[in-house]
């Protein structure tokens, strides 16, 4: 009998050995005990620990989600990086990967801990796994802090990828509390006190029951009747495709063309002898070779080289050799060949180009630097170009900059004046505004609805992702600014679209399933 009941103390049970092994690195029956009826799950000092885990798993799966949905502005915080460090390196992907790596981790020992609950075992946390735990934890917590601090409109792209992605998100939080009903349940019957059970099922049942009823304020213009959506959206090219040719090149802007958009956006900055020419950054350090060049130039404003030292400079070399998006494709051997021949763009040539090819053109007109010859003059210059040496049509000029907006309308009348940032429509009527071109973030429907019965359209920049350019469409929106005409262009619909009943009977079969779910496990 004895020996018999040794055989039975070290009898080999692999699953449940597999799961105290992973999580607390007892391999053996002998090192775990069972939880018994009444009793705690775990000892004073695994209770305390227990939310933490909890913790370190909710803050990593908000920080996952946060970087996740702003995939759309990783050439931004890339861009952001290079300015302080000096050099170019992918960051956000890096960021991503660590991410999502923590992410399983932690949920990996949250998932273990819930089986070895569901199997009446004790647990106990190994201290390594402790100590990835803290880790997770502050990862997560300074991640989200230091990004709310530099970058904190992010949480505006969250919360604009509620609108469509909650529908979705309610789902997949039903079926995690599904899951969770058995843990719950196993505990509940085993309480040898009533108030016990309550504290265990009572705040289970009051998430689930929010869970069920947060349809009812849930909003996505992406759930609309059917015949209701509007046109899509016009795409304008960002600096032309970035993510096919250096930005602000020629190459750039005929990729754009080619892949059929609509308008091109590009940055304009005046040389010091006078020459407008297409340059985003303050500085030629990031897109063109002048550290090969003139190393000792790379910190000078662009705007103080004169026009002929410019066209010394490749413009197309760098984007070869630091690849700026994370998701570029490989480039054909003429187009590798093409883009290493690239060179700084004329505000003139870039106009004539758009003009040929019948596409809008929308600039950011950067003023020159103090002792600029062209300090006090640099709208007149830049009109000077595009009324007489371009030759472009007016109609097709979106005219952005807001200095000296009476100036420019009274010499150009035929130019689309078009404001940054959004004011009353009756403001907006006096200054002949026909465009708002305006950040993402400030994405509206009922805002565009409103502009839009006053004959204002709405330009969103800077739009990637195709959900986000989704919920521009279902929006309203007329127009994006984007990096990435070469795939929103395939978009023949928007994504995450449905009518009010087609959710309606996802939301209760979601619902009655799950009732029908959980019901069986607490009866069983």
């Amino acid at each position: 009998v004895v020996r018999r009941r040794l055989l039975q103390r070290y009898e080999h049970q692999p699953f449940i050995s597999c799961l105290a092994g992973f999580y607390s690195c007892r391999w053996k029956r002998y090192q775990r005990r069972k939880t018994e009826p009444g009793k705690c799950c775990c000892k004073t000092r695994e209770c305390v620990f227990f939310p933490l885990l909890v913790g370190a798993f909710c803050f990593s799966l908000i920080f996952l989600y946060m970087w996740g949905e702003a995939k759309n502005d990783y050439n931004n915080f890339d861009w952001y990086n290079y300015g302080n460090l000096g050099f170019w390196f992918l960051w956000s992907l890096v960021l991503l990967i660590v991410a999502a790596i923590l992410f399983m981790y932690i949920t990996l020992l949250l998932v273990l801990a819930m089986c070895l609950l569901a199997e009446g075992q004790q647990l106990y946390l190994h201290w390594s796994h402790k100590i990835g735990t803290f880790l997770v934890l502050g990862f997560s917590i300074t991640a989200l802090f230091i990004l709310s601090v530099l970058w904190g409109d992010q949480w505006k792209t969250v919360r604009l990828s509620f609108q469509v992605t909650a529908p979705y998100l309610h789902i997949g939080a039903i079926t995690i509390m599904v899951l969770l009903s058995w843990p719950v349940a196993l505990h509940a019957i085993r309480a040898d006190k009533k108030v016990v059970q309550v504290v265990i099922v009572g705040p289970y049942l009051a998430i689930l029951l929010f869970l069920f009823l947060i349809p009812l304020g849930m909003y996505s213009p992406c759930i609309r009747e059917t015949g209701t959506l509007g046109p899509k959206p016009a795409l304008i090219g960002h600096r032309g495709a970035p993510m096919l040719a250096p930005e602000n090149t020629e190459m750039s802007f005929q990729k754009t063309i080619e892949h059929g958009g609509d308008g091109l956006e590009t940055d304009v900055t005046i040389s010091y002898d006078g020459v407008p020419f297409l340059m985003h950054d303050s500085t030629l350090r990031r897109t063109t070779n002048i550290k090969e060049v003139y190393p000792n130039d790379t910190a000078q404003n662009a705007a103080l080289f004169s026009w002929d030292t410019l066209q010394e400079l490749n413009a197309g070399t760098w984007f070869l050799k630091d690849k700026p998006f994370s998701c570029m494709g490989s480039l054909s051997r003429a187009d590798q060949n093409q883009a290493m021949n690239q060179s700084i763009y004329k505000l003139s040539n870039f106009l004539r180009l758009a003009d040929s090819q019948n596409k809008l053109v929308i600039f950011d007109l950067y003023r020159p630097p103090e002792n600029h010859p062209y300090r006090d003059s640099w709208i007149n210059r830049t009109l000077e170009v595009i009324l007489n040496e371009s030759g472009i049509r007016p109609h097709l000029v979106l005219w952005l900059e807001n200095d000296m907006r009476s100036f420019v309308q009274s010499v150009a009348p035929g130019f689309q004046q078009t404001m940054g940032s959004k004011a009353p429509v009756e403001d907006l009527l006096m200054d002949n505004i026909v465009k708002l071109n305006l950040a993402y973030t400030e994405m509206s429907s009922e805002d565009i609805r409103t502009y839009a019965e006053a004959n204002i359209t709405t330009n969103l920049y800077v739009v990637n992702e195709p959900w986000l350019f989704s919920l521009a469409w279902c929006s309203g929106a007329h127009s994006v600014t984007t990096n990435a005409v070469h795939t929103l262009k395939n978009l023949s619909q928007p994504l995450f679209l449905m009518t009010p009943q087609q959710y309606n009977i996802m939301w209760i079969l979601t619902d009655l399933t799950s009732v029908l779910l959980i019901s069986l496990i607490f009866a069983l």
